[in-house]
């Protein structure tokens, strides 16, 4: 099975119609007829478990099955058949050891002679033992971890209701939950389960049963710019619940639903300006996506995941080693490649012109008749000059060769970089013609809200995120799932 990630859709084959089972005929037998029990009521969803819950259980037990049906559709592999053993020939008797003794040498007392003889039947016996010893095995080397091919359905625990509830908040039917997207929000989660900690728990204690207050605002003020949300968002973001408190009483519950919605208004105001709801690979034309930024925040690494969600939704990927200054880049990207399926174009010797690998990696692409192509650009600072007039220089062969391609410039992000990281984007927005950010390792800082000062103050659209270290830990993005993960407590 093909799971779009880019439609968010899985593309599979129809499965037949199971073929029902007819009910078991009741047995007659000769006892009286006695008046027949009342049917005992079906378990019902309990009045404390609420829709939401009732839909996950379904969820739940519809993936169970699909898991089950797929597991028992899988041939088995046939039993080898045991070869006929030999019949067991006698052993061969060992021949006796016999040492020839040694011919006394002249002048030895006979003591002498009886030593020598027991060391040379000594050493006899050791030879003995030497050659009756197996070769060592080595041992084998164990292979390194990585992640399966395909998620696993776990325990129907949190993580799995959350994830079903959120799917079912965005209009998703039953059926059209998949394990890929529950396996995703539940990484998702966990991956920003440190920025929750200091924002979410704080809020919870300010917010108490009472409606909100204009101390509470201030509370909440302080959160959000601890969270590196950044200043323009924070007041926008408390100048719209002012506004709301002046109007009417809020309570808790809707400050928390009015604060979602005017976070996920400025998470997709810049994806709404761009005109494209979600960055995809367009079918039947070229798609080049460059990859930007500084030393250390994970652009080859970012770029592996990626050409890895391009396979894995169905498209053709190739990669370009542009990165010829790092030592040991082009074999990193080589690795990411491999262990995705594809083929990495490079050159090896050292320095050598990015832009000529592009050049090269174009004329692959045309001749493959690729989806889409990753380019890996060299980690430099954005106060460097002569760097980024190079990458200048990369996005003007693009230009040149393939004028027809759709192209993109994605600047990389670290998100524990925090302010620092949106300075990077602002000056790269203005030498590289940026079009959209990929944030990366939020499951490793408190700094989650800096996604909130990219959309309101550098004005891109935030494309991927990445919420791990394993190859499915980057997916698209999506405002309303990454609001329910940052506020998961409420």
């Amino acid at each position: 099975m093909v799971f779009n990630w880019f439609e968010r859709q899985a593309e599979e084959s129809p499965k037949p119609e199971p073929t029902p089972t007819p009910p078991p005929t009741p047995e007659v037998t000769n006892a009286p007829v006695s008046a027949a029990p009342e049917p005992s009521p079906a378990p019902a969803v309990s009045e404390e478990e609420d829709e939401a819950l009732a839909w996950a259980r379904e969820a739940y037990a519809r993936l169970k099955a699909q898991q089950k049906a797929a597991t028992d559709s899988t041939p088995a592999a046939p039993e080898p058949t045991p070869s006929p053993s030999p019949e067991p020939t006698p052993a061969s008797t060992p021949e006796p050891l016999s040492t020839p003794s040694p011919t006394p040498a002249p002048g030895l007392s006979l003591l002498e002679q009886a030593a020598a003889q027991r060391q040379q039947r000594q050493q006899d016996l050791d030879n003995r033992a030497l050659e009756a010893l197996p070769a060592p095995t080595p041992a084998p080397t164990p292979a390194p971890a990585v992640d399966s091919e395909e998620p696993q359905l776990g325990d129907f625990d949190q993580d799995f209701t959350w994830s079903a509830e959120v799917l079912a908040a965005q209009g998703r039917r039953v059926d059209q939950v998949s394990l890929e997207e529950i396996d995703w929000l539940a990484r998702l989660r966990r991956g920003l389960e440190k920025t929750r900690q200091g924002f979410v728990t704080s809020l919870l204690e300010n917010l108490g049963d009472d409606p909100l207050t204009p101390e509470v605002l201030d509370d909440l003020e302080t959160l959000l710019l601890r969270a590196d949300a950044g200043v323009q968002a924070t007041d926008q973001v408390l100048d719209a619940l002012r506004q709301r408190m002046n109007e009417e009483v809020v309570d808790p519950a809707e400050g928390i639903r009015f604060l979602k919605e005017q976070l996920r208004g400025l998470l997709d105001a810049p994806i709404q300006a761009s005109g494209v709801p979600l960055l995809a690979p367009e079918r039947d034309r070229l798609n080049i996506w460059l990859m930007v930024g500084v030393n250390g925040v994970g652009k080859t690494t970012t770029l592996g995941k990626l050409a890895n969600l391009a396979v894995r939704s169905g498209y053709s990927a190739l990669i370009a080693a542009a990165d010829t200054f790092r030592a040991a880049a082009v074999q990193q990207v080589e690795v990411w490649g491999e262990r995705s399926d594809v083929a990495v174009v490079s050159n090896p010797s050292s320095n050598a012109d990015p832009a000529a690998v592009v050049f090269d990696a174009i004329g692959a692409a045309r001749s493959r008749g690729s989806d889409l192509l990753l380019v890996d650009t060299a980690g430099r600072l954005q106060t460097k000059h002569n760097l980024m007039e190079e990458l200048q220089k990369v996005r003007k062969i693009i230009d040149r060769l393939a004028p027809e391609a759709k192209v993109e410039s994605l600047l990389v992000l670290d998100a524990s970089q925090g302010q620092n990281g949106l300075r990077q984007a602002m000056a790269f927005a203005q030498a590289a013609g940026l079009t959209g950010v990929v944030i990366t390792k939020l499951d490793g800082t408190a700094r989650g809200g800096v996604a909130l000062a990219v959309s309101s103050e550098a004005g891109l659209p935030i494309r991927f995120i990445g919420a791990g270290e394993g190859i499915r830990d980057l997916r698209p993005f999506n405002s309303f799932e990454f609001v329910e993960a940052l506020l998961a407590g409420r």
